[in-house]
């Protein structure tokens, strides 16, 4: 198992230092470092990340005011030189938090918790059913996704759609998408995400769920055929 992670820090020194840790360290897997919230958030809407390491004080965008911009917050270990945050990033829900100059040890046991604490929530979602929550129409609903059908694209909003009924959520596609299991969703359109288990049929054009035909990408049939080979 490896966590992607991404590192964030505007010391270009410090920066390479840890993205060097990350590459070393056999469970983790770097998707890329970055000096600036903005870069980093530019790739993290295209890519899924399990795991950010942060630094607090960065010029234009902090790393806070940074993680209160995302919708979906993957787990953080924050890393600064001034033990005054440490208070401020527990509030965060912070997975842990190192100072620099960071001794290899301390990096390694910071890594074993976040790990830890992804395969726990991995069990607990095993033992309850894979399920998400959104909140629709003021309320917040456990939705399992065995149960989903499809989510839509709805202006602001996705459409997530089951078998009992659908719901408007303001979120985007790519941050839904993130949500789900990589194994059992499939995006297939720039507007649709399906439940592979959900597909009766499917040819060059549309995959058929019910009555409900969703148009295929031409570059996502392969992910789809590869996706149902595999399920």
């Amino acid at each position: 198992m490896k966590l992607n992670c991404v590192v964030v820090d505007d010391s270009s020194i410090q920066r390479m230092i840890i993205a060097k840790l990350v590459h070393n360290h056999p469970n983790l897997h770097l998707i890329g470092d970055f000096s600036n919230a903005i870069e980093a958030r530019s790739c993290m809407s295209i890519h899924n990340v399990d795991l950010i390491f942060l630094d607090i004080e960065m010029p234009v965008i902090s790393g806070f005011d940074f993680l209160d911009g995302l919708k979906i917050k993957p787990q953080i270990i924050f890393i600064t030189s001034k033990a005054e945050y440490a208070l401020k990033a527990f509030d965060y829900d912070a997975t842990d938090y190192l100072q620099k100059p960071i001794a290899i040890d301390r990096f390694n046991a910071s890594v074993k918790r976040a790990i830890d604490l992804y395969q726990l929530k991995q069990d607990t979602r095993d033992e309850e059913g894979e399920h998400v929550f959104i909140k629709s129409n003021l309320k917040k609903l456990k939705i399992f996704t065995s149960k989903i059908k499809w989510i839509e694209a709805f202006g602001d909003y996705v459409r997530v759609v089951t078998d009992e009924d659908s719901h408007l959520v303001l979120s985007t596609m790519k941050s839904f998408e993130n949500e789900l299991s990589k194994t059992k969703f499939v995006r297939v359109h720039k507007s649709y995400i399906i439940n592979i288990d959900k597909v009766e049929r499917f040819n060059s054009k549309f995959a058929e769920i019910g009555l409900m035909k969703i148009p295929l990408s031409r570059n996502k049939k392969e992910d789809l055929i590869k996706a149902l080979s595999v399920a």
